[in-house]
Formats: C-alpha cells, structure tokens, sequence
C-alpha cells in the first residue's frame, strides 16, 4: 500500500471514530463493553499520554510538526525494499496528524478506548505506537533479517 494512501488511511480513521465519539457522547461519559474490562469514555485529553503537560498545545503541536517533517524525509531516503520501515513511519505519521488535528481543532486530543487498567486512549495512539514498535523491531532485530516481512 502506497505510504500517503496508508498515512491517510490511519487518518481518515482515527478522525471518523472520534467523530462518532464526539457525536453519541458526553464528555466523561462512559459505556460498558465489557463491564469492568473495557468502556468506551469520552475524555478530552489536553495533554500528552497519561494526560502530561496538560494545556501544553503549542508545545505539542510544534514537536508533532517537527517530527512530522522527520517522517517525510526518513521516508525519502529510504530503500523501496525496507517495507517494515516504511509502514512504521505510515502508522506514526498518520496517528500523529490525527492528534495533532485534535489539538489544532479543539484544544486537546478526543480519547475513548478505556481498558480500566490504562489511560484512556484512542485509535491515533495505537498507530503510534504499532509504528514505534515495527521501528524498533526493524532498526534493532538482527542484522540481515530487517525489511523482511513478519
């Protein structure tokens, strides 16, 4: 899949469902999926993961700019072969512009998938961090095995 098509993707994703979010709940409110393991809660979170440095968005949305900008250009100069690579850096970017929309929009960032055990979080996030994992998992596996797939 083509990197801005997947970048959209992610996106376009991460946007619908917290419109949807937004649209059928309160803030604060909560929804039993699977009463005591997982809600779905409406939060608005004005800061960074587990709510830190709240009220920070200016901060937030320059650092999201910057590595944004650090994406586009890893991604140019990558090899067409490091397919793991690329898709991490799809994941990253497209949860990072869906956040960075929240904060620009709204103030702070619209979560909801809340385990109980965790901070509430939304779909943006588990791009994020999917895409820190495969970046990780390809920069620090084993030589010769990166850009294999799974």
């Amino acid at each position: 899949m083509p990197f801005l098509l997947l970048v959209a993707l992610v996106l376009g994703i991460d946007q619908f469902s917290k419109y949807i979010i937004r649209a059928n709940f309160r803030p604060n409110e909560s929804l039993p999926v699977i009463n005591s393991v997982f809600h779905l809660t409406y939060v608005n979170n004005p800061g960074a993961a587990f709510g830190l440095l709240a009220y920070k968005t200016p901060v937030f949305v320059g650092v999201t700019l910057l590595v944004a900008v650090i994406i586009l250009v890893a991604y140019r100069f990558l090899p067409p072969g490091r397919i793991l690579l690329r898709l991490a850096l799809a994941l990253m970017l497209g949860g990072a512009l869906g956040n960075l929309i929240d904060r620009l929009r709204f103030g702070y960032v619209v979560d909801f998938l809340d385990f109980r055990i965790w901070p509430v979080f939304n779909l943006a996030d588990i791009a994020i961090v999917s895409g820190v994992i495969l970046l990780c998992w390809e920069l620090l596996g084993p030589a010769g095995e990166q850009g294999k797939s799974l």
